[in-house]
């Protein structure tokens, strides 16, 4: 079921996902798991490996429709929505600026993207073929292709990982300077508390499967004020909420 309201945030209520291995073992991996994300807010969605939170994901892409409940999207003119995924997924024959706008609608095919490769940092590699980028830069077409079409709703399935800590950073500045420039809906799958704290206006904490959510830290700091030590104060404001959170298998900020 996927209803939409003119200006409604995300909402999430999946009563249940079950997974039936080869051997025909029943496993549920999320139970009424509950949430929401307010209209134009970046959230992200943390928990313990292999919780669900990509189930949650694509469940909500309609990748997975095998469950029980029902979601809410939020929506605007063409109500597009929008997804980065761990594998940039581009076209080896197609340029970088050719994957962009293979994902514009037809009302869009002329749209000046300029602006957007600037911002990026891809302004001199637009003529590209994916062979030729490294995967740092090949995840940033893979950002340009998603916010290219003005999406209502995107989704982030952890776009930094198995990146160098040095071009992760990067491309979550870029990331954010994009977002911060054209606002809209984002949730993010992570296992990295620090890099939701750097991001995010909202947490969504999940439990162990099956899922459910644990709890929620919200972030009322403009992203421009987190500095290294507003960062550490957010990381033991977090550690107090959710003790043995941030160590394990989530990673220490």
């Amino acid at each position: 079921m996927q209803p939409v309201g003119a200006a409604a945030p995300l909402r999430v209520d999946i009563a249940e996902k079950t997974f039936r291995s080869s051997e025909g073992v029943s496993m549920t991996a999320l139970k009424d798991l509950a949430f929401e994300v307010r209209r134009d807010e970046f959230a992200c969605l943390v928990g313990p490996s292999g919780c669900g939170k990509t189930t949650t994901l694509r469940i909500l892409l309609g990748l997975d429709t095998d469950f029980t409940g029902s979601f809410q999207l939020p929506r605007n003119e063409g109500s597009r929505i929008a997804a980065v995924f761990q594998e940039p997924i581009l076209l080896p024959w197609r340029t970088v600026e050719q994957n962009v706008r293979l994902a514009l609608p037809k009302d869009m095919r002329d749209t000046d993207l300029t602006p957007l490769f600037d911002s990026l940092g891809l302004s001199q590699m637009r003529s590209l073929y994916p062979s030729e980028l490294s995967l740092g830069l090949a995840r940033r077409v893979a950002v340009a292709r998603a916010f290219a079409i003005e999406p209502a709703m995107l989704f982030l399935d952890e776009p930094f990982v198995s990146l160098d800590e040095q071009t992760a950073e990067r491309l979550r500045y870029l990331v954010l300077a994009v977002w911060s420039a054209r606002p809209t809906t984002a949730l993010m799958v992570t296992h990295n508390v620090r890099e939701a704290l750097m991001l995010s206006d909202r947490i969504i904490l999940l439990s162990a499967r099956p899922a459910h959510v644990q709890g929620y830290f919200d972030i009322r700091i403009p992203r421009e004020s987190r500095s290294p030590q507003v960062m550490s104060d957010l990381a033991r404001s977090f550690r107090q909420k959710f003790p043995g959170i941030m160590r394990g298998e989530l990673g220490q900020p």
